[in-house]
């Protein structure tokens, strides 16, 4: 059975500063357009990353699925850069966009590096 906390190192810590920074972007941006459908997605977006995170790190339930959740926030964040491209097409040089997009790619890259250890 995995460890129900899990020793947290400089890795861990990456990957928790970039799910935050990408969840946080994603509920200032839904609580700024909440009118709109969009706006709604942002916050869900944000909260799946909030979640996710949690369940690999801070809840002990998950423990035995540490490895699941973990190919799971890396999908999550996958199709989350695959929409942004499809949904703005038109606007994919904005910068807190493209902001985003790279810390959703260091996110993945960090998870795999996770995952291999």
């Amino acid at each position: 059975m995995n460890n129900p906390r899990p020793t947290l190192g400089r890795l861990q810590y990456g990957i928790i500063v970039l799910t935050l920074l990408t969840a946080l972007l994603h509920l200032v941006l839904g609580v700024r357009f909440f009118q709109d459908m969009q706006g709604k997605l942002f916050i869900l977006n944000g909260l799946g990353y909030l979640a996710l995170l949690a369940a690999l790190y801070f809840l002990p339930q998950f423990a035995d699925k540490r490895g699941l959740v973990r190919w799971a926030l890396i999908a999550f964040t996958a199709v989350t850069i695959v929409a942004y491209f499809v949904i703005n097409d038109q606007a994919m040089t904005s910068p807190p966009g493209l902001v985003d997009k790279a810390v959703e790619v260091a996110l993945i890259v960090l998870l795999f590096q996770e995952s291999r250890s």
